[in-house]
């Protein structure tokens, strides 16, 4: 999802993508200490991913 559609989401839509993107995120590291990861940079991604969707939850409510 590109940081323009996130942008365009409500406080508790961004809330449950943090949810979603962190539950993934724990399956796949799961995944990966039973058996390592074909593509190791989508951890990373993830990681990332949250931290955008997380910094645009509080951007928002310092705004209101």
């Amino acid at each position: 999802m590109k940081a323009k559609e996130i942008r365009e989401l409500s406080v508790d839509d961004l809330r449950t993508k943090s949810k979603d993107l962190a539950e993934e995120l724990n399956k796949l590291k799961f995944q990966h200490g039973i058996r390592p990861l074909e593509n190791t940079a989508k951890l990373k991604d993830l990681r990332r991913q949250i931290s955008r969707v997380k910094t645009l939850i509080t951007e928002k409510l310092q705004s209101n």
